[in-house]
């Protein structure tokens, strides 16, 4: 019987400094778990530096290095989803080319995945951030996990391992707005965790800027709830509920009890919100039907 084959998957933007170390650390690895064949595919995500070229010259020197070149730059999730689509491997394992991810980690995973897990994940136990990042990103995890249908575990990272039968069904999505995380962790499938503690960037700056991660956490939210689409009609069931109760308290004193407590100009204005709770409730329903074409749009 042949050995297993591994696919080890890096998106790569702007890591020219860091690939050959990279490649040096994975090699050590990969190395001393002789069982299994191992192949490198490194996904250029349209670096505009020289990483495109000594990708090229590590695939030259090492048939087990392949690389795929986007057109342009894609984004990350666009990249690791390229990468993963491109094996035919009994397991895949995607991994950051900063060298945050230590590959010291992949023998750990990959005993748990010969005991039949079929997604190891690894969680971060620190890293140095700034608060309003650290902050943030609780912040985040907590309302995903408040108004999805997924549980995402704080700090997980794309530093994953998944099993064939996983990436068979990742294949079959089709979406283009992609959140590679969100989508494994939606698939279900049995999973376990490795902790570590990242390191600091070894060389080069950061591809993800503020507005990516912005653009990141609205396309992870829209992705996998549909509240933002419910949000008009809530709060129109809230408007026309209290102005409904508060017209049934003002009709009576002012047309039966003509009391003079609540103007004319009163009533006009609690009318007018009780229609507008009602115009909202009606765009929650049209947010339904809306969700209805969503979801079959998204294909899953």
């Amino acid at each position: 019987m042949p050995p297993k084959l591994i696919s080890i998957v890096i998106p790569v933007y702007c890591e020219e400094s860091n690939i050959k170390n990279l490649y040096a650390q994975l090699e050590a690895v990969t190395t001393m778990l002789v069982q299994y064949d191992w192949e490198y595919i490194f996904v250029n995500d349209g670096s505009p530096d020289n990483s495109y070229a000594v990708l090229k010259s590590l695939a030259d020197d090492d048939p087990k290095v392949k690389v795929l070149s986007l057109s342009r730059n894609f984004g990350k999730e666009n990249a690791l989803s390229a990468g993963v689509m491109s094996t035919e491997s009994d397991a895949v394992i995607t991994i950051d080319a900063d060298l945050q991810h230590p590959p010291e980690l992949i023998p750990e995973m990959i005993k748990k995945w010969e005991k039949d897990i079929d997604i190891v994940v690894t969680i971060r136990k620190s890293i140095s951030q700034p608060l309003y990042r650290k902050l943030g990103g609780k912040l985040f995890y907590m309302a995903m996990n408040k108004i999805s249908h997924i549980k995402m575990i704080p700090r997980s990272t794309d530093f994953r391992l998944i099993d064939k039968k996983v990436v068979d069904v990742f294949k079959t999505m089709s979406e283009k707005s992609r959140i590679y995380r969100g989508l494994i962790d939606w698939l279900g499938f049995s999973k376990d965790y490795v902790e570590f503690s990242a390191s600091s960037r070894e060389s080069g700056t950061s591809g993800f800027s503020y507005k990516s991660l912005l653009q990141l956490t609205i396309s992870s939210i829209t992705s996998f709830s549909a509240l933002p689409l419910k949000v008009a009609g809530i709060i129109g069931l809230i408007i026309t509920f209290s102005s409904g109760i508060l017209l049934l308290f003002m009709f009576p004193m002012r047309f039966l009890m003509e009391s003079e407590y609540f103007s004319p100009l009163s009533l006009v204005v609690v009318i007018n919100t009780f229609l507008t709770g009602i115009m909202l409730i009606c765009l929650g329903l049209i947010a339904l039907y809306i969700e209805n074409i969503h979801n079959e749009v998204m294909n899953r």
